[in-house]
């Protein structure tokens, strides 16, 4: 009896140390699986829901207007963005194609979000993925598809991502070459295409047909918008987008600041036709461009043409003279102060461009949010209402005229 007991204690202790390592294995399993980002898991969901509608575009109350955009010949060439456009993507490996090339009619339009890389999840190939004959290639591509202007602005951007990852002692988040290249369609001189930079902070949707281009929806922003240590110390954006703005809503009088002013305190995030916002109605709101004086009325074209100039040259002119025919009915509006070192929001809204620019709270810089809007975190975005960004209501009609 005795010897029987002392098997049974043996046995159990044999399998308590056979089951105890399982049960660590386990647990430490479970240590290494990586967290679940829930700021990550919420930007998927809103993808997710915007994708299941089908794009419309932004609208009034009072629905579309009809037979804004025209497919008709600019006479300006998009042969030398073509040229780039085939020279970059014969650079790439098969693998690499693979990634980065969309049908025309790919919802890749549409993802496409403003956020770091810790919460966004990109499609195609980054700059930092490609190899230094890749990057040419790329960057050709942008500087045939943007102006000089455009372009650096598009590179200044991308160096604050870098200043974001040094005073974030390093993180992957953020990259000066974390940012997508995707090219929907293939280059041609007569049918659809197009390409998209996606990034922290850096959008850029661009459609070519024939001569035609539409680059929108654009969002370009920073932070910090003034860079005071690091690889880039003196980088600096968005100045004149901001100092002409508030120069245009001081020149207007009391009364006309009265009907600008859609709220007074500027104590959130205004935009509101950022990422997954293609389907949006946005009324009309503010002051009528109509009531400016002439020299508020040049200084709104000036202001307009900041954006609009990041587009090469000469289809930067088609696009304003799209701008000017609408002058009438165009409206600007305006949150926040109007001292010298407030901090605002305006918004340019017409029937064929909308235009957003807006102070945000300090979000990358670490130590540095109070809770408030801040000049060193901007926000712009490009739009074009009733149903033309990514070039969709062009694309409508060349399928209707051509049977596709």
């Amino acid at each position: 009896m005795k010897k029987n007991l002392i098997i049974i204690i043996l046995l159990s202790a044999i399998l308590s140390c056979k089951q105890e390592p399982t049960q660590n294995k386990i647990e430490n399993q479970m240590d290494s699986l990586p967290e679940v980002n829930p700021v990550k898991l919420r930007f998927a969901k809103m993808e997710e829901d915007a994708l299941k509608e089908t794009f419309k575009g932004i609208f009034t109350e009072d629905g579309k207007e009809n037979g804004l955009f025209k497919i008709q010949s600019t006479g300006v060439s998009t042969l030398p963005i073509i040229q780039s456009a085939e020279k970059f993507l014969n650079s790439l490996t098969t693998a690499q194609k693979e990634r980065t090339t969309f049908d025309i009619d790919d919802e890749e339009w549409r993802k496409w979000c403003n956020v770091d890389n810790g919460i966004y999840h990109r499609q195609g190939v980054s700059l930092k993925e490609m190899t230094e004959e890749q990057k040419v290639k790329a960057f050709e591509l942008m500087q045939t598809s943007l102006s000089a202007k455009g372009l650096q602005l598009s590179k200044d951007i991308m160096k604050t991502d870098q200043t974001l990852k040094e005073l974030n002692n390093g993180s992957p988040d953020y990259d000066e070459e974390l940012y997508f290249f995707t090219i929907m369609g293939q280059p041609s001189p007569t049918e659809p295409w197009g390409w998209q930079l996606d990034g922290h902070h850096l959008v850029i949707n661009y459609f070519v047909l024939g001569d035609q281009v539409v680059m929108s929806p654009v969002f370009m922003g920073g932070e910090p918008i003034i860079t005071t240590s690091g690889k880039y110390k003196g980088n600096t954006l968005f100045q004149d987008e901001q100092n002409l703005g508030l120069s245009l809503m001081q020149s207007l009088t009391k009364e006309q600041q009265v009907e600008a002013i859609i709220f007074e305190s500027k104590i959130r995030n205004n935009n509101v036709a950022e990422a997954n916002k293609d389907n949006i109605t946005l009324n009309y709101e503010g002051i009528l461009v109509s009531k400016f004086s002439k020299e508020q009325k040049q200084k709104l074209l000036d202001l307009v043409y900041l954006y609009v100039s990041n587009i090469r040259e000469g289809h930067d002119q088609i696009k304003m003279e799209e701008v000017i025919a609408h002058m009438d009915n165009t409206w600007f509006s305006w949150v926040g102060g109007t001292d010298e070192d407030a901090v605002f929001y305006y918004r340019i809204h017409s029937p064929v461009v909308l235009i957003e620019f807006d102070h945000q709270r300090v979000v990358g810089v670490p130590n540095a949010d109070d809770g408030k809007p801040s000049r060193n975190h901007i926000h712009t975005v490009v739009r074009t209402p009733n149903g033309n960004d990514y070039g969709k209501d062009l694309l409508r009609q060349h399928k209707e005229k051509h049977h596709h």
